[in-house]
């Protein structure tokens, strides 16, 4: 991306890989990844290929200068994915951390950008 460097950041792509389930907070994670790759802070990418063990998803992410897993819910569904595949050099964000719970946090704009905005500053640290 050529936009990709706003975070002063150089090398390989910075990947963020982020819950997508059902819950309420899986959905702000899910849109707080795909805030921050509008911004050009990083680019999300595909958990559920991280579990299948697809070559192209993993051989990118071994490449990534930096990785982010955001997890929706304390289960850390993310964290773990990365992990199973063989991967330990990533920041970790639990959205439950900022104060927002499994089914009572509305995906709203104001906690979507709560979680973006840390997730900015941890992807560009």
């Amino acid at each position: 991306m050529s936009n990709q460097q706003s975070c002063g950041c150089s090398g390989g792509p910075r990947l963020i890989f982020a819950c997508s389930g059902a819950a309420d907070v899986g959905e702000i994670a899910d849109n707080a990844a795909r805030k921050l790759t509008r911004e050009g802070k990083g680019r999300m990418f595909c958990t559920a290929g991280l579990g299948g063990r697809i070559s192209g998803i993993l051989k990118t992410t071994e490449a990534a200068e930096r990785v982010l897993a955001i997890d929706g819910c304390p289960l850390n569904c993310v964290k773990s994915s990365l992990e199973q595949a063989g991967f330990t050099a990533f920041k970790h964000l639990q959205v439950a951390d900022l104060g927002l719970e499994k089914g009572k946090s509305p995906a709203t704009e104001e906690s979507i950008n709560k979680v973006a905005a840390r997730a900015a500053q941890m992807i560009c640290s």
